[in-house]
C-alpha cells in the first residue's frame, strides 16, 4: 500500500428496518457488491419481532481495499455498532430515523443519514384517547443537527410509485449519497445477482438514486397530492379564510360519509359557532377546533361505515401494493370482524334497539364471536356491500339519533360558555377530540365527555354575579384538567379524581372458557 496517502478505514453501516420490508436483503446487497471488489466485509444482525413493523437492526462493516493488498492481513471487524462510531445510517421509516438518533449512532462529523418520512404507527399511538401520534419534526430537526449529511424523504411512496419494496429505493439512496465505498455499476450489479425481481428493484434503486443526487425532477418520489378536498360548497364562501379550510376538509368527509344534505347540517353547525365568534381578533380558534372535531364526530364508526370503507377499490388496490402483489397474482383477503349486541342494536330505530338491550343484555358477551370474512370471494364482499347499503338507513338508526343528540348538547355547551369567555370556550371545544374509535372505545370517550359537560352545565347555571374573572379562570382550568385526564387514562378514573367524583364502577369482562372438541378416533382398515 501507499503509505504517503491517507489511511483507509472501516466503514461502518448501520441500518435500521422494520420486519417485512427486505432489510435483511439490503444488508445481502451490500455484501455483494462489496465481495465483487474484494473487500473484506462483516455483518451481524439484530432480529426484532419476528413479524411485520417490528424493529430490526443490520449492522455491516466493510474495509475499503482488496483482500490481494493487503498482504496476507485481516482487519478486525467489531459485531455491534458503537455510538458515534457509524459512518452510513439507513433507516426504513422516521420514528425507526429517531431511535438510531437517540442511540447516539449519529455523529456531525461522520455520519450520512438515510431515512424515509412515512410513518408506521405504533401500537401506543393508536391506543392513545387523544392524537397520540409522535411529533416527527423533532426527528426531522435532530436529523439535520446531528448527521453530517442527511437524506431524508418518504421512500415508501417512491417505491410504491415504481412498484417495488422500499428497501431498493434505501439502497439507491445510500449510494446516491456518494458514502458507499462502491461504485453505483457494483450495486446495481449485486441486484441483479440476487436474481429476485430484479427489474423492478432496479427501478426502485435508480429512483432513490437520483432523488438524493438531485437528477429526477421536481417533486419525484413524493406521494401525489390529494385531489379529495377539491369540491367548493357555496356556504364556504360565507366563512372567515382562517376556518374555511377546516371546513371544506369537513364536508367532504361528512359527504362522502352520508351525503349532501348531511354536509350540510355540519356547516349550519359551524356556522353557530363561527357567528357568536365572528367580531373577535385572531385565526378563529373556537370555530376552528369545533368544526375540526365536529367533522370527525359526525362521521363515526359504526358497522356501516366499516364495511364502506372495506369495499372500496381504492382500498382494494393498496392492499395490493402493501403486499407487492402483480396484477396478474391474486391475493386472498380476509376481514376480522367482531360483531356484537351493541353492532346489532346501533342499526336499529331506537325502540326496537332499546328492547333487543334489555331482551338480551344478560347473553350478550355470547353474541360477540369473531367473524372472519373472506373478502376475495364473491359471497364474502357482496355481505359487507349489503351492510354497505345501509348507509340511506342510518338516519334512522338509535346510534345516529344519540350521536346527535350528544353533538348538540356540546355545541350548545360551546355557545353558551362563548358568552362568559373565548378561553372557557375553547377548552369545551378541545372536548370534541374524547369522541372517537369503535366499540368500547368510543363508548368510554362518550362517557368521558358526558362527566366533563355535566360539569360544565352546573358552571354555566351559575348566576352572572358569581361568573367573575376568578370563577371563570377557574372553570377553564378545571374543564382542561379534566380533559387532558380523560385523554391519559380512558377507564375514567383520572377525570374522576380531577373532578371530585366517585371513581366509575369496574367494568366486568366475562371470561369464557371453550373446550376443545375430542378428536374422533381414526379408524384402520
Amino acid at each position: 500500500m501507499n503509505t504517503s496517502q491517507k489511511e483507509p478505514h472501516i466503514v461502518t453501516i448501520l441500518v435500521a428496518a422494520m420486519g417485512g420490508e427486505g432489510g435483511g436483503v439490503l444488508a445481502d446487497w451490500l455484501i455483494s457488491a462489496a465481495t465483487a471488489h474484494g473487500y473484506p466485509v462483516q455483518s451481524t444482525s439484530v432480529p426484532g419481532v419476528a413479524q411485520r413493523t417490528g424493529a430490526t437492526n443490520y449492522y455491516i462493516e466493510i474495509y475499503p481495499v482488496a483482500r490481494a493488498d493487503l498482504g496476507g492481513q485481516q482487519p478486525v471487524f467489531s459485531l455491534t455498532p458503537s455510538q458515534g462510531d457509524v459512518d452510513i445510517v439507513a433507516a426504513s421509516e422516521l420514528v425507526e430515523a429517531g431511535r438510531v438518533l437517540q442511540g447516539g449512532f449519529v455523529h456531525p462529523k461522520r455520519t450520512t443519514l438515510v431515512a424515509s418520512t412515512h410513518r408506521e404507527y405504533a401500537v401506543a399511538e393508536k391506543m392513545a384517547m387523544g392524537d397520540g401520534r409522535y411529533d416527527g419534526t423533532r426527528v426531522i430537526n435532530a436529523a439535520s443537527d446531528l448527521a453530517m449529511h442527511s437524506h431524508l424523504f418518504d421512500m415508501r411512496a417512491l417505491a410504491w410509485k415504481h412498484g417495488t419494496v422500499i428497501n431498493t429505493v434505501m439502497f439507491g439512496a445510500m449510494a446516491g449519497s456518494g458514502a458507499l465505498p462502491f461504485s453505483r455499476e457494483a450495486c446495481e450489479q449485486a441486484i441483479r445477482e440476487s436474481g429476485k425481481a430484479v427489474d423492478a428493484s432496479l427501478k426502485g434503486f435508480a429512483a432513490g438514486y437520483d432523488h438524493v443526487t438531485k437528477k429526477a425532477v421536481t417533486g419525484h418520489g413524493q406521494a401525489a397530492p390529494s385531489t379529495a378536498w377539491k369540491t367548493v360548497h357555496p356556504k364556504l364562501a360565507s366563512f372567515a379564510e382562517p376556518l374555511r379550510s377546516v371546513a371544506q376538509h369537513g364536508v367532504e368527509l361528512t359527504t362522502d360519509y352520508m351525503d349532501a344534505r348531511y354536509a350540510d347540517l355540519y356547516l349550519e353547525r359551524v356556522e353557530s359557532i363561527q357567528r357568536l365568534e365572528s367580531h373577535s381578533a385572531g385565526d378563529y380558534p373556537i370555530s376552528t377546533e369545533t368544526a375540526r372535531y365536529l367533522a370527525l364526530w359526525m362521521s363515526y364508526e359504526d358497522v356501516i361505515r366499516v364495511a364502506d370503507l372495506k369495499t372500496r377499490s381504492d382500498r382494494l388496490e393498496r392492499v395490493r401494493k402493501e403486499v407487492g402483489a402483480r396484477a396478474d397474482e391474486p391475493v386472498l383477503l380476509t376481514e376480522y370482524l367482531k360483531p356484537g349486541l351493541d353492532e346489532i342494536c346501533s342499526l336499529l330505530p331506537t325502540g326496537a334497539a332499546t328492547w333487543l338491550r334489555k331482551k338480551l343484555a344478560h347473553k350478550a358477551h355470547k353474541l360477540n364471536v369473531g367473524l372472519h370474512v373472506r373478502t376475495d370471494t364473491v359471497r364474502g364482499f357482496a355481505m359487507l356491500c349489503v351492510l354497505r347499503s345501509l348507509r340511506a338507513w342510518r338516519r334512522k338508526t338509535s346510534r345516529f339519533a344519540s350521536e346527535q343528540a350528544l353533538i348538540d348538547r356540546w355545541l350548545e355547551a360551546i355557545r353558551q360558555a362563548q358568552c362568559t369567555g373565548s378561553r372557557l370556550a375553547y377548552e369545551v371545544a378541545l372536548c370534541g377530540n374524547l369522541v372517537k374509535g369503535y366499540g368500547e372505545t368510543s363508548e368510554r370517550g362518550h362517557s368521558s365527555l358526558t362527566t366533563v359537560l355535566k360539569d360544565v352545565e352546573a358552571w354555566l347555571s351559575l348566576t352572572i354575579e358569581k361568573r367573575d374573572a376568578h370563577s371563570i379562570e377557574q372553570a377553564v382550568a378545571r374543564v382542561r384538567s379534566a380533559r387532558e385526564a380523560a385523554l391519559v387514562d380512558p377507564e375514567g378514573r383520572a377525570l374522576a379524581r380531577s373532578l371530585g367524583l366517585p371513581p366509575p364502577p369496574v367494568r366486568s369482562h366475562p371470561i369464557r372458557i371453550v373446550r376443545r372438541p375430542k378428536p374422533a378416533k381414526e379408524m384402520t382398515l
